[in-house]
């Protein structure tokens, strides 16, 4: 875990790069335009249609009910716009992630290299069809887990548990695939990802967590669901910082084992090809 650690520390000093700090205005930026024309036009629809639903159900009305006897009268209120929040924060999530997945990846990943590994060949064992192929293939995988594990979010241990679980293993899986897209070859990625799989997943996690975070705002009380005009891009600009951070880490770990690599076997050598490599992933 020495190099999980090492990559940490390296990408928080990265982090503070006015060159890294100026890439990441452009996802940010982008994101906060396709919420703010998405709120535009699909606000009221969305909190209107949400309301109907909660309106029509017998059992929520007992709950309302129950609420108000309780001093909670304005829960029913607030519930269809939190809901609508809540449902489009793993959207806002995603499309951050694969923003900064194509803005920033190949920067970051040729910014590192030229910092610590000017001499690293570039074996070219990816390209850009196979990425998208790989990211969509994972997000597919990662939103069919959230849908099928959506009912157990209603108990509030999984609700903390389950959505960094899933994002965080989605995060490693396109995070470490596009770190060593330009640099490993297809057998040197595949012996990564099997040797790394532990690392990559812990990192995966706590970056999980750490896009958790922005979510929390959601919380803190009845007022933040009137102040989610201002809020949203708030919790963009974190989605944003935690996914550049996220990809300055796994790109610090991801060649750093690539240098371990081949140093131990040289890209020059022809390697096999065994069940341990082949079909190795996060």
């Amino acid at each position: 875990m020495l190099g999980v650690l090492d990559a940490f520390w390296r990408s928080a000093l990265y982090c503070l790069r006015l060159r890294v700090i100026v890439l990441s205005l452009v996802p940010f930026v982008g994101m906060a335009l396709m919420t703010g024309l998405a709120a535009y036009f699909f606000w009221e629809p969305a909190v209107d249609a949400v309301r109907i639903w909660l309106g029509g159900s017998a059992a929520l009305e007992t709950i309302w009910g129950w609420l108000s006897s309780l001093g909670l009268a304005q829960a029913k209120v607030v519930m269809a716009p939190l809901l609508v929040v809540l449902l489009a924060t793993p959207v806002i999530v995603t499309l951050s992630l694969i923003l900064v997945a194509v803005f920033m990846v190949p920067r970051i990943v040729n910014m590192v290299a030229h910092s610590r590994f000017p001499s690293m060949e570039r074996q070219q064992g990816g390209n850009w069809w196979l990425s998208l192929a790989w990211g969509i293939g994972s997000l597919l995988m990662a939103i069919g887990a959230m849908v099928v594990t959506m009912p157990l979010w209603l108990i509030p241990p999984l609700l903390l548990l389950l959505p960094p679980l899933i994002w965080g293993w989605l995060t490693a899986r396109i995070m470490s695939y596009d770190a060593l897209t330009d640099h490993a070859s297809s057998v040197e990625r595949r012996i990564i990802l099997r040797r790394h799989r532990i690392p990559l997943l812990v990192m995966g996690v706590v970056v999980g967590y750490l896009s958790a975070l922005p979510s929390m705002m959601w919380t803190l009380g009845v007022t933040t669901v009137y102040m989610a005009p201002l809020l949203i891009p708030i919790a963009i600009w974190l989605y944003t910082a935690v996914f550049v951070f996220s990809t300055l880490w796994f790109v610090h770990f991801c060649l750093a084992a690539l240098h371990q690599l081949r140093l131990q076997i040289p890209p020059s050598t022809q390697l096999p090809v065994m069940d341990d490599v082949v079909g190795g992933s996060v």
